[in-house]
């Protein structure tokens, strides 16, 4: 029996039991993978930063008439997670989630010029073996980085383990656990390849601010003109500007949308001011080296 809901816009949508959700979902997914061979790859890959408003510049993008989005649709699938937490489902179970070529084909005679797809998953910039199966699959894929003032990233992040309730500890008490808790994950991820670590992805408040470290392991393999960086913050301020850039850095016409809404926002709470103080102590000298090495103005210590 179906259920009827009032989505955040207020709108019903009807809402099939879970287990008939799941038998469709993996009979669609079946069907991606039967035709995965037959089905593109990305054009553009939206890396990171989490917390970063991602969620927020995917949506955007699929409002872009000549942005398809992943199959099936009527799932709205944002991140796929293949060079992170899914490489050793295979490049075809990949191929499974993108348009085939047959429909890019129609959807390009019916709109008279070229159409693209990609996805954002943004734990792919932390991830250290992301950037090496990236550039092996999909060498020509445009990347866009989204870096957030890396203090109020590490506490939305916690913010948001808190609201999913694996975080039983206190902002201060997770920072300073940190490193305990992270200890040989990285090493571990190296070494085995379909290892996946929930510590590594979620847990790492402090270390997922430390963006240089983990860009110049992307640009080791993808040429700087191929990766768009971003200011978190100008794109909270001025999402139709930063809009406009990214359309233009993926060679897509201009086009303006009805409203720029954030996605996956949640008011917060305040930081205290003596870990606001301790972080923004911290993560200065790491924000002057990547402001010198991307030539970027972060203003994010001022």
């Amino acid at each position: 029996m179906n259920t009827t809901v009032r989505t955040s816009e207020g709108r019903a949508k009807r809402v099939l039991p879970s287990g008939v959700r799941a038998t469709a979902k993996k009979a669609l997914r079946a069907y991606g993978m039967m035709t995965g061979r037959l089905r593109t790859l990305p054009d553009f890959l939206i890396i990171g930063a989490k917390r970063g408003g991602t969620t927020s510049l995917y949506n955007y993008l699929l409002g872009h008439p000549w942005v398809t989005p992943l199959f099936p649709s009527v799932a709205s699938i944002k991140g796929i997670h293949f060079f992170d937490r899914n490489f050793d489902r295979g490049v075809t179970w990949y191929r499974s989630h993108f348009p085939s070529v047959a429909y890019k084909a129609s959807m390009e005679r019916m709109r008279g010029r070229r159409t693209i797809a990609g996805e954002a998953s943004p734990y792919y910039l932390f991830h250290p073996l992301a950037p090496t199966r990236a550039h092996d699959v999909v060498p020509h894929a445009k990347l866009i980085v989204l870096l957030r003032n890396p203090v109020d990233r590490a506490y939305s992040h916690y913010l948001e383990r808190t609201r999913n309730g694996t975080e039983p500890l206190s902002f201060e008490e997770a920072l300073a656990r940190e490193p305990e808790r992270l200890n040989g994950e990285l090493e571990r991820l190296l070494k085995e390849d379909s290892y996946y670590s929930f510590a590594h992805e979620h847990y790492s408040y402090v270390s997922q601010g430390l963006y240089l470290d983990q860009l110049e392991e992307w640009w080791s393999v993808y040429p700087r003109d191929q990766v768009c960086l971003i200011r978190s913050e100008d794109f909270f301020d001025d999402p139709n500007e930063v809009y406009r850039r990214v359309l233009e850095f993926l060679e897509l016409p201009p086009w303006e949308l009805r409203e720029y809404r954030r996605y996956n926002y949640h008011p917060s709470r305040d930081m205290s001011p003596s870990a606001r103080r301790d972080l923004t102590a911290f993560f200065a000298p790491h924000n002057e080296r990547l402001a010198r090495y991307a030539n970027v103005d972060l203003g994010w210590d001022t």
